[in-house]
């Protein structure tokens, strides 16, 4: 379905985002979350709710702000980073904002400095630094986010999930979304005009991440039993990692900021964290912004190879003592299984991300936060080391203590 899109600035919004607000403020009966999402960095994290939105700091956790409506939420809250800039696509109920708008608040003006009407839902919403990327159900928009003036538009599958995910260092512009036939993901390098069309799955994709850089792919379908790790300029598979072996609705996958970390949370209950055994060449991950530049050179004088992403670790997963003889062995048993876990609700939807020091960081659409750490060289069961309910939007509960 083709859809028409329209683009203004400084369009001031017709209602006031109030103050933040002291907790008791809002019913929590009453107050229902629509989403959770985190920023580039996995240092916050934004909840939208039926009555506005609020946003949450990591480490330590604490509630940053909120904003809250006389009626009406969001069903779509986009950070960029940790900056007082935010994309808001309206939720349920919402009279002033339908789903099909998505509007670019600047916080620190307490304004709408954008605005996008599209003729269909918008599914998701992706910033950077310099671009605005809207996700409909076959459609991709990118706009520059200076301007607001579109670069980009790109044909997908039926894309109901709202897929679409972006690098995030300075010198690269990588996208990544689902191509045109099942099973398929787009990746467009933007800044070497190249796109790349990759053959993840036989079935449906479900769930798509990049590293900060974009140069590793990591994919799921909806079977939700393997996690594919791709070379985003050559298409080259380099790891398939096991979840399990019963179909499962993967809702997360993240890549640790130096590329040795994947953790996987899905409805069976439990966040997978994997070892990698790729590596990103030339990437710092105590000082990203000062090595974006010797990235990029590296990346460009040997990304395509696959000597300089395979680890001289190969030992490091449980899964990898059978490679020796893996040419002759199923797909069932050469994939690597899990190195560490963590156990969750399972009637709940958690997106997982990766903290500082060995820590993994969870957050749930029952407004759980989890905080656990894991052992890098033993791995097994990881260890709760915080339980916070920020949002009481419902009867889930979970004492604190060890998982």
């Amino acid at each position: 379905m083709t859809s028409t899109v329209s683009a203004s600035r400084g369009a001031h919004l017709p209602m006031h985002l109030g103050e933040p607000q002291p907790e008791s403020s809002v019913n929590a009966d009453e107050t229902e979350l629509l989403s959770v999402s985190w920023n580039q960095d996995y240092k916050c994290f934004a909840a939208g709710t039926n009555q506005g939105f609020r946003i949450y700091g990591c480490e330590p956790f604490k509630e940053n702000f909120r904003r809250d409506l006389k009626s009406g939420g969001f069903s779509i809250v986009e950070m960029l980073f940790r900056s007082n800039v935010l994309a808001l696509v309206g939720g349920r109920a919402n009279p002033l904002y339908p789903p099909n708008k998505v509007m670019i608040w600047d916080d620190h003006q307490s304004r709408c400095v954008g605005e996008f009407s599209f003729r269909s839902d918008v599914r998701g919403v992706k910033l950077r630094r310099d671009q605005i990327v809207v996700v409909l159900e076959h459609k991709i928009y990118v706009y520059n986010l200076t301007d607001l003036k579109l670069l980009h538009q790109i044909e997908t599958v039926a894309n109901l999930r709202g897929l679409c995910c972006l690098s995030h260092c300075v010198s690269t512009s990588v996208l990544a979304c689902p191509g045109l036939r099942k099973g398929q993901v787009r990746v467009e390098h933007f800044g070497l005009k190249m796109t790349k069309l990759i053959s993840a799955h036989d079935s449906e994709v479900a769930c798509i991440t990049l590293t900060l850089d974009g140069l590793l792919l990591a994919t799921a379908s909806v079977k939700g039993t393997l996690i594919r790790i791709f070379n985003t300029m050559d298409g080259t598979r380099l790891q398939e990692v096991r979840r399990g072996v019963d179909r499962a609705e993967i809702y997360s996958i993240a890549l640790s900021p130096n590329t040795q970390w994947l953790a996987v949370s899905s409805d069976k209950g439990t966040v997978h964290l994997f070892s990698l055994k790729v590596r990103v060449v030339g990437e710092d991950p105590s000082n990203h912004n000062s090595s974006d530049q010797r990235s990029a050179i590296n990346h460009q004088n040997s990304s395509t190879s696959l000597d300089s992403l395979l680890s001289s670790n190969m030992g490091s997963n449980p899964g990898s003592s059978l490679s020796f003889i893996r040419g002759v062995l199923p797909k069932y048993f050469s994939s690597e299984w899990s190195f560490a876990q963590f156990h969750i609700p399972e009637v709940m939807r958690f997106i997982a991300a990766f903290g500082v020091q060995n820590t993994v960081v969870i957050v749930g659409m029952d407004g759980s936060f989890y905080r656990c750490s894991f052992d890098p060289l033993n791995g097994g069961e990881m260890l709760q080391l915080e339980y916070i309910r920020f949002l009481k939007a419902d009867n889930h509960t979970r004492p604190g203590g060890t998982a």
